[in-house]
């Protein structure tokens, strides 16, 4: 592994590991203010946000584990690296999402029944507007964390925090309705709504773990983009059995290559070197792994198609 490489992968794990540090710091602030809140007000949509930030809190501290064994480097037991704990980390979060969700939605209905109306609803607004302020900050920490390293257990808790966000919003709006409009049902009625939406974002954060426990492919235009930057080099006949996945915030790719049959064994060395090293300078962090073969050689399905490689020989010409 080259050091820009290990500087790449060093400074990926420092940012998730803050990120992961302001979600953990953030939880336990928010958890302290709503419990005070929700015990004085009695809301079932604030007691919805109290039960959401406790599990956010254990969510953070996994996720602030999980984002440091990620960035340990690669070892003789896990040659690719420990990236996966990061989806493994996203996918107990969305136990704790859904588990939430559930508990939202039945203590909701259990109130509904029973019309009770909220106490001290300005504690609930007050507390509610300061956890706006201050997960509004979070996120767009958390944004660019996740722009500049791709990791899927901040993007997870990135989804926590956005939920977070709108539950705060519908508690200010489900007391203002309770207590001030007099609309009977209001505060329950949000509390369900918010269990809907936490489901959908269980949902959304499950989908991305699964695609990396399972090896997804990249999308379609991150391989096309990859693809180009490969045949840029005038040597390469085309591109085959391309497979890519990613792990955490590393992503790898393999692929065959084809070359000019004559070409010596150190003349195609020097052509991987300089084919990856230009890959990596486009795509920061990436490992790559290069076969070359013989123009014309078919060995497995996975062929760039013949318009791509015809292009790159016009190009070539």
């Amino acid at each position: 592994m080259s050091l820009a490489h290990n500087h790449h992968h060093h400074a990926h794990g420092d940012l998730t590991n803050r990120a992961a540090i302001a979600s953990v710091t953030m939880a336990l602030f928010l958890l302290a203010l709503k419990i005070f809140a929700a015990a004085e007000t009695g809301s079932v949509a604030l007691l919805a946000s109290l039960a959401d930030t406790g599990f956010d809190v254990l969510a953070s501290v996994l996720t602030l584990f999980s984002v440091r064994y990620a960035a340990m480097p690669a070892d003789d037991d896990h040659r690719f690296g420990h990236g996966k704990a990061e989806a493994l980390s996203a996918l107990f979060q969305v136990v704790l999402i859904t588990v939430s969700a559930i508990l939202i939605a039945w203590r909701a209905i259990v109130r509904l029944g029973a019309q009770e109306q909220t106490a001290h609803p300005e504690y609930g607004i007050g507390v509610s507007v300061i956890a706006i302020c201050a997960t509004v900050g979070l996120l767009a920490y958390q944004r660019y964390v996740v722009r500049k390293t791709g990791s899927v257990a901040i993007q997870a808790d990135h989804v926590h925090y956005q939920s977070d966000l709108l539950l705060n919003m519908a508690v200010i709006v489900a007391i203002i309705l309770d207590t001030m409009l007099n609309v009977r049902g209001a505060d329950p009625l949000f509390g369900i709504a918010i269990a809907l939406w936490l489901s959908w974002g269980a949902y959304r954060a499950a989908r991305i773990a699964l695609d990396q426990l399972l090896d997804r492919e990249w999308p379609e235009e991150k391989r096309q983009r990859f693809i180009e930057v490969a045949l840029r080099h005038p040597e390469l006949r085309g591109i085959h059995d391309m497979r890519t996945r990613s792990s955490g915030a590393h992503d790898f790719c393999q692929f065959h290559v084809w070359v000019d049959p004559n070409m010596t064994v150190a003349a195609a060395h020097d052509i991987m070197d300089e084919v990856e090293q230009a890959l990596m300078d486009a795509f920061p962090g990436v490992e790559v792994l290069i076969h070359p073969d013989p123009e014309g050689h078919k060995d497995e399905t996975g062929y760039i198609p013949s318009d791509t490689i015809e292009h790159n020989e016009r190009a070539n010409d």
